[in-house]
């Protein structure tokens, strides 16, 4: 009996921690789901009021579809969950827009086709960034699309102020394409940032062609402009071709003024020295000056067929007869000479 109680004691016991076991067991389940569910709620409430900046764009806050506050600081930040509070993401990117062909007058009265690229982007600022969403709705599409409109108008009036040689020309001086440029941003710029809350960043001709009937007047205004230059070459060239042959002639009327005065005073000179060597050979010789004086008489008045009667009794002909010392028995025979 004592074994079978003793027996029956231990069952009660060991029935007893096992009741004990089984009791803690559940409440520590019951607590342990109850902490991850309250992590999960957590998580999910944190994750309903955080917001994330990322760099390169904006989330505007809406309370109720209103905006109440526009974050450009990339990072997190709270807001209240949904439905109260929603986000509107907003791309702050550099983004480029193509006008298309555009046929535009210049001042000059002449047409020609415009192509330009405009590089714009939303300022990172909250006020612009608001206009922005209330102008388009958030769609970078319609912007795009009446920034194209904007800069159709612009080129037409820019295009206004600029003559056709101020754009079109083989003339590098006389392009003022950066002015164009310049003129085309600012009332594009203008524009877009008053009504769009857009900001120009950069506006460039990618394209600049002429109708057929511009392109004719074109190359007949370079062909004119040629001309004219080359006609205002000829001209310097025979006007100094005119200076060059007028000193020519000076200086060769100057070189022959002079030689004829050289001349001049070397034919006196030689006739003095002449007539002082006539004078000399009289003065030594009177009968062989006389002599030759008469030789060269002769010599003046024959030719090859001279054919000539003469008396030998006068001079010159006389020194034939009597030699150059005369004759003393005074003969005068007559004689007929032949010039060979």
């Amino acid at each position: 009996m004592a074994a079978h109680s003793h027996h029956h004691h231990g069952d009660s016991a060991s029935a007893h921690d096992g009741d004990d076991g089984s009791a803690v067991r559940p409440w520590i389940v019951r607590h342990v789901r109850f902490f991850v569910a309250a992590i999960v709620v957590t998580a999910i409430v944190l994750s309903a009021c955080l917001v994330l900046v990322s760099p390169g764009q904006a989330i505007v806050i809406t309370r109720f579809g209103n905006p109440i506050r526009v974050l450009t600081t990339p990072g997190l930040a709270l807001k209240l969950p949904a439905p109260i509070d929603g986000t509107i993401a907003v791309d702050l990117r550099l983004r480029t827009t193509s006008s298309g062909l555009h046929d535009v007058g210049t001042r000059d009265g002449l047409r020609i086709l415009v192509q330009a690229y405009i590089a714009w982007q939303i300022p990172s600022d909250p006020d612009h960034i608001r206009q922005f969403l209330r102008a388009v709705q958030n769609q970078p599409g319609v912007a795009a699309e009446q920034l194209r409109s904007f800069t159709g108008s612009s080129l037409e009036i820019a295009a206004s102020s600029f003559d056709l040689a101020n754009l079109v020309n083989t003339n590098p001086s006389q392009i003022k394409l950066d002015q164009f440029e310049g003129e085309l941003r600012r009332r594009i710029d203008e524009q877009a940032l008053r009504v769009y809350g857009i900001t120009i960043r950069q506006v460039g001709v990618e394209r600049l062609t002429l109708p057929t009937e511009t392109l004719t007047a074109t190359i007949e205004r370079m062909e004119a402009e040629r001309e004219t230059v080359a006609a205002e070459r000829s001209a310097e060239g025979q006007r100094a071709a005119a200076e060059i042959t007028s000193n020519a002639d000076r200086d060769s009327r100057v070189e022959v003024a002079k030689a004829k005065a050289d001349a001049a005073e070397l034919e006196a000179k030689s006739r003095i020295e002449a007539a002082n060597i006539y004078r000399q050979a009289y003065a030594d010789d009177p009968q062989l000056y006389t002599l030759l004086r008469s030789f060269d008489t002769l010599d003046s008045i024959f030719s090859s067929n001279t054919r000539l009667i003469l008396r030998t009794d006068a001079a010159p002909f006389r020194v034939l007869v009597d030699g150059p010392l005369g004759r003393a028995n005074g003969q005068v025979p007559t004689i007929a000479k032949k010039s060979k």
